[in-house]
């Protein structure tokens, strides 16, 4: 079952296609063997039939006759009448085997009646071109040429209707495709609608087709502008709690700025800093950069980007490869902000760190690899989350981190539809290979 599942066709369009050929294909075969085989073969027999007591009544005549010169002028006169041709004695050219071709079913029903119902017959041959079927009989008077026209033994053009039959299922098959594309056409603009968005961007798309499609495709455009309402609310609610805290925060610094210099008070700007980093971070998870939007991006100059940033920083960071080329559907700054924390997550734990990206048709994958200690296999799925603690020691709440680097990456690579995998590193340490839907 499963190894017929793999060659069915995976398609919309394909298995609409399947679903429509193969009744129409069967409907065909069925016909051709139920009604042209047997119904055509009947008549065939009937026909022949019909010649065969013809041929019993002339050759009864012969057999009654004195001599060959007396069987020859009563064949003169019945074989007119009968509408056929009598030749006593064969001539040569006379047929000495059963010939046909090989698809000539209607002949082979003709001979085999004919073997069956008629004494004498010698040889039949159902290929002449001139229409006529040839026979080579023994008479009382010596073997005789009979001919007769092929349209008195059987059906005339069986094939026609075959030929007909198929013509027109392929027309039908032909305007049951364009009618039934156009009722799949609303399913696949929608399904590129949920892809879009899935991927962060806002495609134009209106509800149409039969209802259920229609349903389906209104249901789709409530369900997004929910979500947009929900991320926009959500954005102005945290822009509104980042302003409220931020004030303080600086007030605060402002205060503490005045007071003279000594421990304690080093102590609390750092504490003060400390809060403002937190707070900034927690903020850029939550926000995602739900607000920007998507543009054609080089993911080479990005990445490069994000290395030269790293350097300035007197990171050990460099780009090793980059394979492919082309623009990207992407929001920059949100992609940059992610490679940023993967960067810095590297940097934190290792003392080499390098970046390569590949472009590939469907996706573009930045990898960031690191010679730190790395994260377990059973652990990486863990690390994803945020504000999760570790027990190995890359921990990502630890060296100065809160534990949402990962988070966020995680969250843009999703709202484009990607995702974050971690891996074991050539050098030994952590992989972190961001892959983007292109």
């Amino acid at each position: 079952m499963a190894k017929l599942r793999s060659l069915l066709p995976r398609g919309l369009y394909s298995r609409a296609a399947l679903i429509l050929i193969v009744p129409i294909v069967t409907i065909q075969l069925v016909v051709s063997t139920a009604f042209i085989q047997r119904h055509f073969d009947r008549v065939t027999q009937q026909l022949t039939g019909g010649v065969v007591i013809e041929l019993r009544l002339m050759l009864q005549s012969v057999a009654s006759a004195r001599d060959v010169a007396e069987a020859q002028d009563r064949l003169a006169v019945l074989a007119p009448a009968l509408e056929m041709r009598f030749a006593l004695p064969a001539p040569a050219d006379s047929p000495t085997v059963d010939a046909r071709d090989t698809l000539d079913l209607s002949g082979a029903v003709m001979q085999q009646t004919l073997q069956d119902s008629l004494s004498g017959l010698l040889a039949t041959d159902v290929i002449a071109n001139d229409g006529m079927v040839r026979m080579r009989i023994a008479t009382a008077k010596g073997e005789a040429l009979v001919q007769v026209s092929r349209g008195r033994m059987a059906a005339s053009n069986p094939h026609q209707l075959l030929v007909l039959m198929i013509l027109t299922s392929l027309l039908m098959t032909i305007i049951a495709y364009v009618f039934l594309r156009n009722q799949l056409r609303p399913i696949t603009k929608l399904a590129d609608a949920a892809a879009a968005f899935g991927k962060g961007q806002h495609v134009k798309y209106r509800p149409r087709g039969a209802l259920q499609v229609r349903a389906a495709g209104a249901a789709f455009l409530d369900m997004r502008a929910r979500i947009e309402r929900q991320i926009e609310q959500r954005t102005l609610m945290l822009s509104g709690v980042s302003h409220d805290l931020r004030t303080p925060l600086t007030r605060m610094k402002l205060g503490l700025s005045m007071l003279p210099e000594d421990e304690d008070t080093a102590a609390l700007i750092a504490d003060v800093d400390e809060m403002q980093r937190l707070v900034d971070e927690f903020l850029s998870f939550a926000r995602g950069d739900a607000m920007e939007g998507s543009e054609p991006t080089d993911p080479l100059e990005l990445a490069q980007t994000a290395v030269d940033q790293a350097l300035r920083m007197g990171h050990p960071v460099r780009l090793v490869a980059g394979q492919g080329e082309g623009l990207a559907v992407m929001r920059p700054q949100a992609v940059l902000r992610a490679l940023e924390n993967l960067i810095g997550n590297a940097v934190r734990f290792g003392t080499k760190v390098e970046v390569s990206v590949l472009v590939e048709a469907g996706t573009v994958r930045f990898v960031v690899e690191d010679d730190g200690p790395g994260i377990p296999k059973d652990q990486r799925e863990e690390a994803l989350r945020p504000f999760t603690r570790l027990d190995g020691a890359r921990d990502p709440n630890r060296g100065g981190g809160v534990g949402l680097g990962l988070s966020i990456a995680v969250d843009i690579a999703r709202s484009h539809g990607g995702a974050l995998r971690l891996g074991e590193a050539g050098m030994g340490g952590l992989r972190a290979e961001l892959v983007l839907a292109r």
